[in-house]
């Protein structure tokens, strides 16, 4: 552990700049930083009124189904042989994933504002099903920006969108994932900043949406912590949750930051630590700049941001969250990495032995408790468990079949 003091956190950080320490800030033109200011404004002095405050409580209960519960894997566990393994089932919120925790909190703030149109990036679908969700609870246009290669990979949630009312608009430059993605998001957004707002998916970009990304997820970390003491009449000894941007993960380690509990991040390993081949971004980049804000970054030999690679489409970004980056600066937060191959085992294994079947991206967080929960014998880890895999499966089952020993052969 760290002997710095959380007791306040997250209240500390970020400064009034949007700094967390050295990461963040905001690196954009000076008439979308007009807007920017706007935003911060609204959000500070809406957020902390009695009605938004009230109304996102009723959304939480009523319309999300919170609290979602958290659940022993007592038969992974048992297979496992090691710790015991337990689950946040974000999984079971409303659209499938955390991110309508976030997505909620920022409709309503553009309802607040009279903004009339949401526009955001989505990777693997999940932030765009809950932006379109929220569009519709509030009865606003929707406009979603996704990488051609994401829309075919996901397309069970490209259909969802559309569903829900939402313009899902193909991305085809570049890599045709979510980079590109949120590099056509923001584009969208410059040519109206009146009368839409940006949705940022993951506490990323510039200020102030790594901050109120985070405050929106905390809900996670605040539930996780009551209802793991009264599960167990303590604390788990290990919290982890996937990384891309690393809104989970932000969100369920808020609840445990100042408590004496390991917090551990999972990356993508992909395919190979060879540059291209993952997006290990916390523990393989160096500090630089993207999408207006610093932070730890993956980068080719010009200092550019590199081409990254993962199974999993919410994961494959080159950046990460500044707070994130400060988080590991101050070793508070451990980065470990989980390869394709151990994520479609923890993919297989736990929808097998627990009738769960989970998003790739949090079977990288499974795939790394599996293993630590080996390595440590006795105690417990608690998994952000951030969506379900309901998107995937149409994936996984026609490129490596429906058992990792058919996976193995095309691997």
């Amino acid at each position: 552990m760290t002997t710095k003091d959380y007791a306040r956190y997250p209240h500390q950080y970020p400064d009034a700049s949007g700094h967390f320490g050295s990461y963040g800030g905001s690196y954009i033109p000076p008439e979308l930083q007009v807007e920017m200011d706007k935003i911060t404004k609204a959000y500070q002095t809406i957020s902390q009124t009695h009605r938004f405050i009230e109304e996102l409580r009723s959304i939480r209960k009523h319309f999300q189904g919170r609290p979602t519960p958290v659940f022993h894997a007592d038969r992974l566990s048992e297979m496992c042989g090691g710790a015991q393994i337990y689950l946040k089932r974000e999984d079971l919120n409303h659209t499938g994933a955390h991110k309508l925790n976030h997505c909620m909190g920022e409709g309503l703030l553009a309802k607040f504002m009279g903004k009339k149109k949401l526009i955001a990036e989505t990777g693997a679908g999940q932030h765009g099903v809950a932006l379109a969700t929220a569009a519709a609870y509030f009865g606003l246009e929707c406009e979603i920006h996704m990488g051609e290669v994401d829309i075919v990979k996901e397309a069970p949630n490209v259909t969802r969108m559309k569903l829900l009312g939402a313009t899902v608009v193909p991305v085809s430059f570049g890599l045709r994932t979510l980079k590109e993605a949120v590099d056509s998001a923001f584009q969208a957004y410059l040519k109206d900043p009146v009368n839409s707002i940006y949705c940022i998916g993951s506490v990323v970009g510039p200020h102030p949406f790594p901050m109120m990304v985070r405050d929106f997820q905390t809900i996670v970390g605040i539930e996780s912590k009551e209802q793991y003491f009264d599960m167990t009449g303590g604390l788990p000894d290990v919290v982890c949750a996937c990384v891309g941007g690393g809104s989970n993960a932000i969100g369920i380690f808020s609840g445990f930051i100042n408590d004496p509990v390991k917090l551990v991040g999972v990356e993508p390993g992909g395919r190979s630590l060879n540059l291209g081949d993952h997006a290990a971004t916390a523990a393989f980049g160096k500090p630089g700049i993207i999408h207006g804000f610093k932070c730890y970054l993956l980068q080719d030999q010009e200092g550019e941001p590199a081409p990254v690679y993962s199974i999993a489409s919410g994961l494959d970004y080159p950046g990460v969250g500044p707070e994130h980056s400060l988080l590991k600066d101050e070793g508070r937060i451990t980065y470990e990495v989980a390869d394709d191959a151990d994520t479609l085992d923890a993919f297989y294994l736990l929808s097998r032995v627990e009738g769960i079947i989970p998003a790739l991206e949090s079977a990288h967080a499974v795939a790394y408790a599996m293993k630590l929960a080996k390595e440590m014998e006795i105690g417990s880890i608690l998994v952000n468990l951030s969506g379900r895999g309901d998107k995937d499966m149409e994936f996984v089952t026609e490129e490596y079949g429906f058992s990792m020993d058919e996976a193995k052969k095309k691997l």
